[in-house]
């Protein structure tokens, strides 16, 4: 993304569910940012930062959902199967090729 700005999770590709996508959404999962900032327009060092945050708020639990606190596990259930429903109903497929 060097020179680049991130197109923001509501124009990213499959709904959000790229690299950068999933690091909004945890945003959004641990109340880094509230579920209306898009980060469109971030820059490449904005992004890393908010990376950042988000690896170690997900340090406590071992980067795994099923560690999160009841409130957070819902949330992040939430907020990643209405993303993966959604790219699914735009033709997103899930499964993997010789190529993946």
């Amino acid at each position: 993304m060097t020179g680049q700005q991130y197109v923001g999770i509501d124009q990213d590709k499959n709904e959000g569910l790229t690299h950068l996508g999933r690091i909004v959404r945890d945003a959004w999962v641990f109340g880094i940012l509230p579920e209306t900032e898009t980060c469109s327009g971030w820059s490449g060092a904005e992004m890393q930062v908010l990376y950042e945050k988000v690896h170690n708020a997900w340090e406590p639990y071992a980067h795994l959902p099923s560690r999160l606190p009841d409130d957070l596990r819902e949330r992040h259930s939430r907020l990643y199967s209405q993303a993966i429903e959604e790219a699914k109903k735009k033709g997103w497929d899930t499964d993997l090729t010789d190529e993946d």
